[in-house]
């Protein structure tokens, strides 16, 4: 790890202290800490359904003194509790839910276990240095898609003077290049998940198919189309999408299908250029079956471009 360096000693000499009374806190409450990370591994629950997690991290607040705030901010499965008083807020927030069939794969046990890290390390200094300033620790429900922290932002939870809002993200070792253990922007921070409708005309597969509109057939090709693009895309660019509902019986042409869409890329404007590609699958494949089609946005339009430094 890498310190900014100061030309005045004392400067220098009260970081040291800070970093290690916060170590100390965090250094105690190791083995506590790995527990918490164990039991929300094995407890994998889908977004807004956290109900087990934010019970087992509002218990280890509890703990320690703290005075939790659940369903914050209207969310079922949000919490929040704070230390400190006067001066600058910092927000750690915390992601736990899972994904589905696949359970903790993207590594949120780990986000939980290094914010109530941080949270306890910075509250130690906090309160033994007695200076003024607030550490806020907030769950964040949902992430995996569905839109928790803009519902927070459209609540209010980041409407006060905040002086930094933070959390880290676990990453596979190959993501960074040799020497680096850690980055302070992720890639693919502008995404844009939403869900893409086709309406085509119901008939017997067998007695008449002449008579349908094939929803499916719409569904694949927009799918066979993206894949196509993908050869012309960036490294940094990703499109994911699989089809939720394909029809309801092979016997049956299809009226009906519905897919859900995820574009990233590092930047907004890229984002948007890819999402234009993206939807001209969409277009094509409704013209080429005669379907009709909807964009269905999963949450509201907050994204932004990151800024590192």
């Amino acid at each position: 790890m890498v310190h900014p360096k100061s030309s005045d000693p004392m400067a220098e000499d009260t970081v040291k202290r800070f970093l290690s009374n916060s170590h100390d806190a965090i250094d105690a409450a190791d083995q506590d800490l790995r527990a918490l990370n164990k039991a929300i591994h094995d407890n994998p629950e889908l977004g807004y359904q956290e109900f087990y997690a934010v019970e087992t991290i509002s218990s280890f607040l509890q703990k320690r003194g703290y005075a939790v705030t659940k369903q914050a901010y209207g969310l079922e499965t949000s919490f929040m509790a704070e230390i400190g008083s006067g001066g600058s807020l910092v927000i750690i927030c915390v992601e736990y839910d899972a994904l589905p069939n696949i359970g903790h794969a993207c590594g949120h046990n780990l986000i939980t276990t290094s914010s109530m890290a941080a949270f306890l390390g910075a509250a130690k200094v906090l309160q033994s240095e007695s200076f003024p300033g607030r550490i806020r620790i907030l769950g964040t429900p949902a992430e995996e898609g569905g839109g928790g922290k803009v519902k927070l932002i459209e609540a209010g939870a980041f409407d006060e003077d905040i002086a930094a809002a933070i959390m880290a993200h676990p990453l596979a070792a190959h993501q960074f290049a040799e020497g680096y253990d850690g980055l302070a922007g992720l890639k693919f921070i502008a995404s844009q998940k939403f869900e893409v409708e086709f309406r085509g005309q119901s008939a017997h597969a067998a007695g008449e198919p002449w008579n349908g509109v094939n929803a499916l057939d719409a569904a694949v090709m927009a799918y066979n189309g993206i894949s196509m693009l993908r050869q012309q895309m960036r490294p940094d660019e990703r499109v994911h999408g699989v089809i939720n509902d394909g029809g309801t019986a092979p016997n049956v042409i299809a009226n009906y299908t519905r897919m859900t869409w995820i574009v990233r890329s590092p930047s907004t404007k890229r984002s948007e250029a890819l999402l234009k590609k993206v939807q001209q699958s969409f277009n094509a494949a409704a013209l080429s079956t005669g379907c009709e089609y909807d964009i269905i946005p999963c949450v509201s339009s907050v994204v932004c471009d990151i800024l590192v430094q």
